[in-house]
């Protein structure tokens, strides 16, 4: 019992640090955002332009930590930060004009802001984002949440309220149409 104490002090859950930034612990907020991170940039790589990635996920924790006061728990934290994450995403392109279709950055310039990524690997991500961009909303979000969140298809099931059969059958769907835009 005394170890589990210890553990729910030493790594709190998302619930009690949004508890104790609402009771003006700033830290927790810090906390949240070093958990959160990795999964939200990673969301935003794949379907952002590498040059632009850093900014829209400082967006979607801006946007975070001047909504949270107002965070319910109606969802789970991730479930709410995903939201804003794809919101974030919609603004970023309805800023430059368009809504369903990524800025393409020439490939010398992308080259140039990318250490150590081969120029294929530029070309092939953004045909990736070209992609996932044209693919509808469900297919997008399955992907998103099995490759750039690295959710399990029970994780996915759950969140979506599916049962995990027709998580698989949507997924393998998603990546299919997705097969098929790369191609074109």
């Amino acid at each position: 019992m005394e170890n589990a104490s210890k553990q729910a002090f030493q790594n709190p859950s998302d619930a009690t640090l949004i508890q104790q930034f609402k009771d003006g612990d700033g830290e927790a907020f810090t906390a949240l955002y070093h958990r959160h991170l990795p999964s939200v940039y990673k969301r935003v790589r794949y379907v952002v332009p590498e040059g632009d990635v850093e900014d829209v996920t400082q967006e979607v924790f801006i946007a975070a930590s001047r909504s949270l006061a107002s965070f319910r728990g109606d969802s789970q934290f991730g479930t709410w930060l995903r939201t804003l994450t794809n919101y974030s995403v919609a603004k970023f392109y309805r800023m430059r004009g368009r809504k369903r279709e990524p800025l393409l950055a020439p490939l010398l310039e992308a080259s140039g802001k990318t250490e150590g990524v081969s120029q294929k690997t530029l070309e092939d991500r953004m045909i990736i984002q070209s992609a996932l961009q044209k693919l509808p909303d469900n297919y997008r979000e399955i992907l998103l949440l099995r490759l750039a969140e690295d959710m399990q298809f029970n994780e996915i099931a759950g969140l979506l309220d599916q049962n995990i059969e027709a998580t698989k059958s949507l997924f393998r769907r998603a990546v299919a149409a997705l097969r098929n835009l790369m191609e074109e």
